[in-house]
């Protein structure tokens, strides 16, 4: 029978937030979101604590208008809730802590490539979320790979500068859109649909993608003008390939304990070792060949 109910809400939720997205109800919509949050923290389950009180930070913090009626309380509350659940020992804290650790003690390079194979294996994905409105940003992943990849090792034109410039704008854009989080979604075969916002976990997976390009032209601007210190690149989207999100909201339990999040974390540990080994960039680019062409969500 408590079963039954816990279906019958979580049915009712769905049914809640389908008709908040419909309606562009983002007020509505982010208190569910955070109601849900408090709900799953209460009882136990902080994945998916972590999961919807994000959400509802997203939404709140998207636009003045939802934030002044969603009301000061509320915001308070889950940034506190979000704080405390930081310290807890999930794999959305854990797992970029790893990272970390283990880039404290690689060179700048090393950590550029390992971030740029994670980047890899989102391009097939973001080439599908490419086609949702106001989306198109995500569908040229696989030419920024390919760009940052060359530039890493040669010179690139003011054009393709200027391109890679307008990618990590759009990007920023896309979190404050309200495309992000109005319900995109695309099909997944035998299993439940991804949506666009389940982009949103590890700090947001389009604003990783934002500050990796976005050091990286800074990178390339230094280099330019003969300055010898390059700025320090961030590990953490490394990380970000996870999408934890998605297998939180469809599937519940213990993320690290599903089988997709097994086999790319077996494979940002196996670039680990590929990027502290001595690699030749022709071995880069094969790799990044091959995951530019996985689908992360089946493999």
């Amino acid at each position: 029978m408590l079963g039954l109910f816990k279906k019958n809400n979580a049915k009712n939720a769905e049914e809640k937030l389908a008709e908040y997205q419909k309606n562009q109800d983002w007020v509505n919509l982010s208190k569910t979101y955070y109601e849900l949050g408090v709900a799953a923290m209460e009882q136990g389950d902080l994945s998916r604590a972590v999961l919807w009180l994000s959400r509802a930070d997203t939404i709140y913090s998207a636009q003045d208008s939802v934030y002044d009626k969603v009301g000061s309380k509320l915001v308070d509350d889950c940034s506190d809730r979000i704080a405390a659940l930081e310290d807890t020992p999930l794999l959305y804290n854990a797992v970029p802590s790893e990272i970390d650790e283990k880039a404290e003690d690689m060179d700048d390079m090393q950590v550029r490539v390992w971030g740029l194979l994670s980047i890899s294996r989102l391009v097939y994905l973001g080439k599908r979320l490419g086609w949702l409105s106001g989306c198109d940003v995500l569908g040229k992943l696989g030419w920024a790979v390919d760009c940052i990849l060359k530039s890493l090792q040669e010179p690139i034109t003011q054009q393709e500068y200027s391109q890679l410039s307008d990618i990590c704008t759009k990007l920023y854009e896309l979190g404050d859109s309200t495309s992000f989080y109005g319900g995109g979604e695309i099909e997944v075969p035998g299993r439940a649909p991804f949506q666009l916002f389940d982009l949103n976990g590890m700090m947001g997976v389009h604003l990783e993608l934002n500050g990796y390009l976005d050091n990286h032209l800074r990178l390339l601007a230094a280099s330019s003008q003969g300055e010898e210190l390059p700025p320090a690149i961030d590990s953490s989207i490394v990380g970000c390939s996870l999408l934890p999100d998605y297998y939180v909201r469809t599937l519940g339990g213990e993320p690290e304990e599903i089988p997709q999040i097994q086999a790319e974390l077996k494979r940002i540990w196996e670039d680990y070792e590929f990027v502290c080994s001595d690699f030749t960039w022709s071995d880069v680019a094969e790799r990044v060949r091959a995951y530019q062409k996985l689908d992360i969500l089946q493999a």
